[in-house]
């Protein structure tokens, strides 16, 4: 049986939850991981971080708790012919949202890292239309 080592002060004591420059830094290191066929087709997607979402897009989504959107893709989707840039049409933009990306986190059983990846690559999965099977496939072949 192995030993359980007591949790000291010291180990705890000066943790914060991560800000959002954090979650920058994590964004950045899936985007890097990601097989370059993907990176290329990402084009000039930008990814953009808050708390939370905005009440306006809470309610266009008709969610009523602002933690059940963990994520969002904003524009129009390669599959809508997002890919070109036009004149006067904002970007296409992935956004995250610390506080619910933190509260998916403590209440499961799997690292920060990790359910930021999974996220990211979700919201990158609808700027290309592809199903959830894709995403699981995207995902799997990255380098995280």
């Amino acid at each position: 049986m192995a030993s359980v080592r007591p949790i000291s002060r010291s180990d705890w004591s000066d943790l914060r939850a991560p800000d959002l420059s954090d979650f920058e830094k994590m964004a950045s290191e899936v985007l890097a991981g990601l097989p370059d066929d993907v990176l290329l087709r990402c084009g000039h997607i930008q990814i953009s971080l808050a708390d939370y979402a905005p009440d306006d897009v809470l309610d266009a989504l008709a969610i009523e708790d602002p933690h059940d959107l963990l994520g969002l893709f904003e524009g129009q989707g390669l599959a809508q012919g997002g890919d070109a840039e036009h004149t006067g049409q904002m970007p296409n933009r992935i956004w995250l949202f610390r506080r619910p990306i933190l509260d998916y986190w403590a209440a499961m059983d799997e690292t920060l890292g990790d359910v930021v990846a999974h996220v990211l690559i979700h919201e990158i999965g609808h700027h290309f239309g592809l199903s959830d099977q894709d995403m699981e496939r995207i995902e799997a072949a990255a380098d995280l």
